[in-house]
C-alpha cells in the first residue's frame, strides 16, 4: 500500500494522504475491477451535487456538455493511470481507481478502469468514448468531455449522457524511459468526475 497525496482543484484544501490498495503485490501490474471491489455496505450514496451546481471549466470552456443537459452526479477519483513501455515510448494501458462521493474519501461509490468504465455501487455501468480533451498543466493529464458509448442498470449513473473529467492532478506517462519492453508504470492521480443525463 503506499500513500497519495489528495490535491484537488484551487478550491479544495490539500488533504491528508491516503493509503490506498493500488499496489497490494508491490509490483506495478494493472489492477483488475475486483481489486478495487465495491462496498457493498454502501447501499444508498448521496447525490454528491445540487441542482445548478455546475463546475468551472476555467480555460476549458469546450468541455460543456450538450445544451440543456442535466448534471446528475459528481464523484471523486484516487487511482493511477497505467502506462506500458513498447520499447520506445509509454503507452496509456488505463486507469484504475476508486470512486468517492466526497473529497474526504469517506464514502466509496465505485470503481474506474480501463474502458473508460465506471462501475457504481449500486452495479451500474458506464462507458465512455472520448468527445474532447483541453490540456490544462503539463504535469497533470488533460480534462476531458466523454460521450457514454453504453450505460446499463439502474443506480447512480443510470441515463448519463456524458461525462467530464475536471480537476486533474499527477496521471501523465513518466518522463524516464523505461528498463524494458512491457514494463508498467502506475502513475497516481486524481480527478473529479461529473456525469450528466441528456435535455
Amino acid at each position: 500500500m503506499y500513500a497519495i497525496a489528495r490535491l484537488w482543484s484551487k478550491h479544495w484544501l490539500v488533504l491528508a494522504a491516503a493509503a490506498v490498495p493500488l499496489a497490494a503485490c508491490g509490483d506495478e501490474s494493472p489492477l483488475a475491477p475486483d481489486a478495487l471491489a465495491v462496498s457493498a455496505a454502501v447501499a444508498e450514496v448521496p447525490a454528491a451535487v445540487s441542482a445548478g451546481a455546475l463546475p468551472d471549466l476555467g480555460a476549458c470552456q469546450d468541455l460543456r456538455p450538450e445544451a440543456g443537459s442535466k448534471l446528475a452526479y459528481h464523484v471523486y477519483a484516487e487511482g493511477v493511470q497505467i502506462y506500458r513501455w513498447d520499447g520506445g515510448a509509454w503507452v496509456f494501458v488505463g486507469p484504475s481507481a476508486t470512486l468517492y462521493a466526497d473529497a474526504a474519501g469517506k464514502a466509496k461509490v465505485g470503481t474506474h478502469y480501463a474502458g473508460p468504465t465506471w462501475v457504481s455501487v449500486s452495479a451500474d455501468t458506464v462507458v465512455g468514448a472520448l468527445a474532447k480533451k483541453c490540456p490544462v498543466d503539463p504535469a497533470d493529464i488533460p480534462w476531458l468531455l466523454l460521450d457514454v458509448a453504453s450505460n446499463t442498470g439502474h443506480g447512480i449513473f443510470q441515463g448519463a449522457a456524458q461525462i467530464q473529467r475536471l480537476n486533474t492532478v499527477g496521471g501523465q506517462f513518466p518522463s524516464a524511459p523505461g528498463s524494458f519492453t512491457d514494463e508498467l508504470k502506475n502513475v497516481p492521480y486524481t480527478a473529479e468526475y461529473f456525469f450528466y443525463r441528456a435535455p
